[in-house]
């Protein structure tokens, strides 16, 4: 039980990083990534909001998978993204930024929705986990 009270905080948390991290990629310019980059961003904002939503509706069969799911696959991406160094068009670097608006606060939003994206992640797998083991016990 102790799980499921802390993902709807995970889930808050990381929706907040979620709209930060938007808000400073609005204030950056839309210019300063690939076209990658942006699509990238748009499904993972539109996975994400998903995520979150079904998480706060409570939904038990839904919210937990997918937060795992999602939470894991958007702090993977978004790390590989924008912290390490320039590799591909699906990258918008942070290391090493000249010229592309990438300041302290981009670093703390980038940073703050990695981990709520984690936490949501690492708890809706321990929560769905959870479930399968005390199913297991029942049957």
């Amino acid at each position: 039980m102790g799980d499921e009270r802390w993902l709807p905080y995970a889930a808050l948390f990381y929706a907040t990083g979620l709209a930060l991290h938007t808000a400073d990629h609005v204030r950056r310019g839309i210019d300063v990534v690939t076209p990658r980059v942006l699509w990238l961003g748009n499904i993972s904002t539109l996975l994400g909001v998903t995520t979150v939503v079904l998480v706060l509706l409570g939904h038990r069969l839904g919210g937990p998978p997918v937060a795992a799911f999602t939470g894991l696959q958007v702090a993977i991406g978004v790390a590989a993204v924008h912290l390490l160094p320039e590799w591909s068009a699906f990258s918008d670097a942070f290391p090493g930024a000249r010229g592309t608006g990438v300041t302290a606060v981009s670093w703390t939003v980038v940073l703050m929705e990695i981990a709520g994206a984690f936490a949501m992640g690492v708890i809706g797998l321990s929560i769905v986990r959870n479930a399968r083991r005390a199913a297991a016990a029942i049957g």
